[in-house]
């Protein structure tokens, strides 16, 4: 059982307690809403408006005596057995009008469900009786215990008034020996500081001892770290020229021997022009001969057996350039991503020469791009 000791208690209980009207106001409007469709039923026709006027007559009703047993509770009164019927006598005609329609029609969850709000009104009605009435008995009991308090209070008062006389006396008493103690404990209080000063001096300069010798560290720290890091930037910088050097002397070796090949080329390309100019010679001193000798039929038999390379050779001068002309032609093309074909037919030299000279100036530009 609780039990209400404090005015604050009991204010607390009072303020949850009116929340029982929120039981009261929800099963009252609950039990209008049910109610009045079983009275417009039995209601005669034109007449059904007055089917609400039932429900909320037995529900104000119910407010009512709810209200008034609030008001002798607190009260601490007793009303007599008319009050109890009248409670007892409108919680139930609210249980049959809501629990009505659904025992007509024998559906009996519905009676338990319409139940649920008249029942919980009826019970909420008895246990608030109870509550104000306990309440009540808190009330009275804190006032009686009150009363006892100031009169404990008072005596108290009393009885500390004369110790404190007492006291006084005492005191004065005790002032002597109390200034003397205070005297011999401001001489140690001092003695104390002293040492405690003289502490704080050598703590202090033991403090500034340990910072200069970590200052000093910790510049011998950086300076080492400086020092290492220069070491290993130096160590980087050598190692990149190295790489660079190497890097230049791979350079230099695969432009020789592009050099190389090129002027190889271009000697074989003087070696092949000096072979075809005596062939043409050749050809020009035993031209008259053969056709002094020959018949018509070898000279057209001459003709077309006459390889294409050498048709190509046999074209004007003006029309073909320059080997050193051809190969920066050649070097151009490779540059410039055009054709072989194209390029033979600019120059007037050979497809085959042509694509030679393209496969000499493509592999030394793929070893470099391997190299790098």
């Amino acid at each position: 059982m609780i039990r209400l000791d404090t005015q604050a208690q009991v204010d607390a209980a009072e303020r949850t307690l009116r929340l029982t009207w929120a039981i009261v106001v929800g099963a009252v409007l609950y039990s209008v809403l049910t109610v009045t469709p079983l009275v417009q039923r039995v209601t005669p026709d034109g007449w059904g408006w007055t089917a609400p006027i039932l429900p909320v007559v037995v529900d104000v009703a119910v407010v009512i005596v709810v209200r008034v047993d609030t008001i002798v509770a607190r009260l601490d009164g007793d009303a007599g057995a008319w009050p109890l019927a009248l409670r007892w006598l409108t919680g139930l005609m609210t249980l049959l009008l809501n629990v009505g329609d659904s025992a007509l029609k024998g559906d009996l969850v519905g009676v338990g469900v319409h139940a649920v709000a008249p029942v919980l009104l009826i019970v909420t009605a008895e246990a608030s009786l109870k509550w104000r009435r306990a309440i009540g008995a808190a009330v009275a009991r804190i006032e009686s215990e009150r009363a006892a308090e100031r009169e404990r209070v008072a005596r108290e008062r009393r009885e500390r008034d004369d110790r404190e006389r007492a006291d006084r006396q005492a005191a004065r008493d005790a002032q002597e020996a109390e200034r003397e103690r205070a005297r011999v404990a401001e001489e140690r209080r001092r003695e104390q500081e002293r040492a405690d000063r003289e502490r704080e001096r050598e703590h202090a300069a033991l403090l500034a001892r340990e910072e200069r010798e970590h200052a000093a560290q910790v510049a011998r720290e950086e300076r080492e770290h400086a020092a290492r890091v220069e070491h290993d930037r130096a160590e980087r910088e050598r190692a990149d020229r190295a790489v660079a050097q190497q890097a230049a002397a791979e350079a230099k070796r695969l432009e020789q021997e592009r050099a190389d090949r090129e002027r190889a080329a271009r000697e074989a390309a003087q070696q092949a022009e000096r072979d075809r100019k005596a062939a043409a010679a050749r050809r020009t001193a035993s031209a008259p001969v053969s056709a002094a000798v020959s018949t018509p039929r070898p000279a057209v038999s001459t003709t077309v057996s006459t390889p294409a390379d050498e048709t190509a050779h046999d074209a004007p001068a003006a029309a073909k350039f320059s080997e050193a002309d051809a190969l920066a032609a050649v070097a151009a093309a490779v540059r410039e991503g055009r054709s072989q074909r194209s390029v033979a037919t600019l120059t007037g030299w050979s497809t085959g020469w042509v694509a030679k000279q393209f496969k000499e100036l493509e592999n030394p530009k793929q070893m470099e791009m391997s190299a790098a």
